[in-house]
């Protein structure tokens, strides 16, 4: 097998029928398996894959294991050469599959780790496929620009101000970085395909390319594919102070400092104090009084990390 097509499922059953038909319909001249790692979805997932997609294998979880440890179940089932982990709320334009596969199959020197493309949103801008490293001075520069915005969205939802809209839009930009975000992430079947279940949601394919990086191993953006990412584009629509107290964004800031931990010398003074600010920076925003019945439970669990 030259391909496993992994996608992982929650609740998300019509993102996901696009997905896999966009995959059926673009992927042409490649032997691949498309493997769905459901995480206890509801919504009828199970029953829509049965029935309109029985050549795809499914793995059932019954509960929601978290992103990188779905991915994990479905890599241990997984024959092709290659992986390749794709995001339910994709779309694929072209043969991005066939594409990637070519590139991997003609440039891998051994140094090669993971390549991606750069996403577009439903209206084909270049949003947000990847970046550099998280550091310990920039999680802080970012938590602090979140209060702040906390603040905004705090006496919008007094005032009645319109939402805050924040588009992420990027630049055509080729070549090497440090991480490929998770929606399109091409890699080898090899150790560095699996994801460190420490990560619920959020970082795991960050930390996964720093292993990468770690061991030499290069990480690409290249051309040619087309992927729509379809809830890649802007988070402005709906941005509320009640977004800061989602599921998501509460496993967020648990990854963020997890990954802190991971890539920093955690003996270090400076170190400790950082992560320590950290964490002080994210309960300021989580004890807000619109959201805090839902964040409170969670601020125990954060300070023990």
């Amino acid at each position: 097998m030259q391909l496993s097509i992994i996608i992982v499922n929650y609740n998300t059953k019509d993102f996901l029928r696009d997905c896999l038909k966009s995959v059926i319909e673009q992927t042409q001249e490649l032997e691949y398996e498309i493997i769905v790692s459901d995480n206890g979805s509801t919504d009828g997932s199970l029953q829509m894959l049965a029935k309109e997609f029985p050549q795809v294998q499914v793995i059932a979880n019954g509960q929601n294991l978290g992103f990188g440890a779905a991915n994990n179940k479905a890599l241990d089932l997984a024959t092709g050469k290659y992986i390749f982990y794709l995001n339910s709320d994709t779309i694929l334009l072209n043969n991005a599959a066939k594409i990637f596969f070519d590139y991997f199959e003609e440039h891998d020197d051994g140094k090669l780790g993971a390549i991606g493309s750069l996403l577009l949103d439903s209206q084909k801008r270049i949003i947000h496929s990847g970046g550099s490293f998280p550091s310990l001075k920039s999680e802080l520069l970012d938590l602090v620009k979140l209060n702040l915005g906390n603040i905004y969205l705090t006496l919008g939802t007094i005032l009645h101000f319109k939402n805050m809209h924040r588009n992420h839009f990027a630049k055509e930009e080729y070549g090497p970085l440090d991480f490929i975000t998770g929606a399109d992430l091409f890699v080898k079947n090899n150790e560095y395909a699996r994801f460190d279940r420490d990560f619920f949601l959020y970082y795991e394919d960050t930390f996964l390319q720093y292993k990468m990086a770690q061991a030499g191993l290069e990480r690409h953006i290249i051309k040619g594919p087309e992927i729509i990412h379809l809830c890649g584009g802007s988070v402005g629509q709906g941005m509320t102070i009640y977004r800061k107290a989602s599921f998501s964004r509460i496993n967020y800031e648990f990854s963020r400092i997890k990954f802190l931990r991971k890539t920093n010398a955690t003996k270090a003074l400076s170190t400790r104090m950082g992560i320590g600010i950290a964490k002080f920076l994210i309960i300021l925003f989580w004890i807000n009084p619109f959201i805090i019945r839902k964040t409170g439970p969670h601020i125990k669990t954060l300070k023990n990390l």
